[in-house]
């Protein structure tokens, strides 16, 4: 999976990091998140986390 101009801007701050870099935003891209209960703190995550890129 290739990562668009407008993500690869989004993510710079995150690309840079030796340890994450292109391959390892590319990786985050594709990875799957469960928030279990829907408290406090996992409902803006779950609001935030299906909002387009």
């Amino acid at each position: 999976m290739v990562l668009t101009n407008e993500e690869i801007e989004r993510y710079s701050r995150q690309i840079i990091l030796r340890n994450v870099g292109g391959r390892g935003q590319e990786r985050l891209k594709q990875g799957k998140v469960l928030i279990i209960g829907a408290g406090g703190l996992g409902s803006p995550a779950a609001y935030y986390r299906r909002l387009p890129v």
